[in-house]
């Protein structure tokens, strides 16, 4: 099985605020994710040149009162996979708690032994669903 970095995400309070920042770091808005009904943007900022591991920036339009007292600034990894069902297997079968499992074919979430999370994406398009994955719940937070 192969596997490719993606992204890290960070939430954010203000998104010029943040944003200006990256670019000072030299980031440039390589793509955008504006989210009407779930009330939020995903802006991804990476180097000249290096688009392909970029910092996604998660902005919630309504705010986050937990910011940025909370710890929860840092989001999670993200890999993408050639196949999400059978690395998900592969996890479980390895004593891993798939907390978000793959129902729509496309993503998935685990957690490292500190608690980190990490997100799974099909490479390509989704996979169909299927069993067990379609009908498992989530375990846990993710």
């Amino acid at each position: 099985m192969t596997i490719r970095y993606l992204h890290t995400m960070v939430r954010v309070l203000d998104l010029e605020k943040s944003m200006a920042f990256f670019e000072k770091l030299g980031l440039k808005e390589v793509r955008r994710i504006d989210n009407e009904g779930g009330r939020f943007s995903l802006v991804f900022m990476a180097p000249p040149g290096q688009e392909e591991c970029p910092v996604e920036l998660t902005w919630n339009w309504d705010g986050d009162e937990g910011l940025p007292s909370d710890s929860r600034h840092f989001g999670h990894l993200a890999y993408e996979v050639d196949d999400i069902y059978a690395m998900c297997q592969s996890l479980m079968d390895s004593g891993i708690t798939i907390n978000r499992p793959p129902r729509d074919g496309h993503m998935a979430f685990v957690r490292s032994p500190d608690n980190v999370s990490v997100e799974l994406l099909q490479k390509g398009g989704r996979k169909e669903p299927a069993e067990p994955w379609a009908s498992m719940p989530n375990t846990g937070h993710w």
